[in-house]
């Protein structure tokens, strides 16, 4: 069983394009041409290369499903991408929205609300997805609020105790003015999410986006992006600044690439992991907030003339 977001998508995909123009065929038939009806199809609704090709897989996994007694595929298909005019998905027509360190900046001055500020800071600091963050429990994050621990996550408003991957279960160093951030931010809270709608809930992560960060990107004239673009912000940030691959790969939750990268035990060794949180910084400022007095009583504005900037 794929993660619920990943089934949902195939759900969707099954109810809206490849039921209604295979739906009713029966599975020895679903072949090259069939395939090339459909793409046809998707084409004409104005369907994304990569969502097409994505979709196509789906049939192609249905197709496959029918087995024999030996295990064998009853409907064995060598499917002819060039006739079914299967659309070439080229890398830099893919949309990978991020942001900059000038941009991130610009965010968490204009969030007001101090839960999604921290949230914003969090996901630009540490490089979480979305579901990682919203789900970090208190008891998870260490005293001084310098490491936490990745070990499950939020998904509409639901707890999973798993992650995407295997290697998404980690540690993430956070800079010094980030965990004295979010040590304030908890304040006498021991436990229970970080993260809270008022419901008690975990955050709803279309509802902080619809509500919150993109009205934010629209007030500062930025393309409208999701919470990946803060992931991507980060990564490149670390190889920017030469972090090791391997250390690289553990903050991020994702798999080794090479055998070097299983021998070495960096990810063990606390005392660099914070030597070299320190060492590359942020790459983006946290203005300080104070708080004014205005004619309807006190408000937290951002005081300009007092800025935190780290290695932007």
């Amino acid at each position: 069983m794929g993660a619920p977001a990943t089934v949902e998508t195939w759900e969707s995909a099954l109810d809206k394009w490849v039921n209604p123009n295979l739906g009713d065929m029966l599975l020895d038939t679903v072949n090259n041409l069939a395939m090339k009806q459909l793409v046809a199809k998707m084409v004409a609704g104005g369907l994304a290369p990569k969502s097409i090709s994505n979709y196509t897989q789906i049939v192609k996994m249905v197709v496959a499903s029918a087995l024999n007694e030996q295990g064998e595929e009853i409907h064995e298909r060598k499917w002819n991408h060039e006739f079914v005019d299967l659309p070439m998905v080229k890398k830099h027509e893919q949309k990978r929205p991020t942001v900059t360190g000038e941009v991130v900046t610009e965010i968490v001055a204009a969030t007001k609300r101090e839960k999604y500020r921290m949230l914003f800071v969090l996901c630009a600091a540490a490089g979480l997805r979305i579901g990682e963050a919203l789900g970090i429990d208190i008891s998870n994050i260490s005293p001084e609020c310098a490491i936490i621990k990745i070990k499950q996550k939020a998904w509409k408003s639901q707890l999973h105790n798993f992650l995407k991957t295997d290697n998404g279960e980690r540690e993430i160093d956070l800079y010094p003015t980030v965990a004295a951030m979010l040590k304030a931010f908890i304040g006498e809270r021991k436990s229970g999410l970080l993260f809270l709608s008022k419901s008690g809930k975990p955050l709803h992560q279309s509802n902080v986006l619809r509500r919150t960060l993109h009205p934010i990107l629209k007030s500062l004239s930025h393309a409208k992006c999701g919470f990946h673009a803060f992931r991507r912000f980060r990564l490149t940030w670390l190889r920017e600044n030469g972090v090791p691959r391997d250390l690289e790969h553990f903050w991020m939750g994702h798999a080794d690439e090479e055998v070097g990268d299983l021998y070495s035990m960096l990810k063990d060794k606390v005392g660099f992991r914070k030597k070299e949180v320190e060492r590359i910084g942020l790459g983006f400022a946290i203005l300080a907030r104070r708080p004014v007095v205005g004619p309807n009583g006190p408000k937290v504005e951002v005081a300009a003339s007092e800025e935190v900037v780290v290695n932007c």
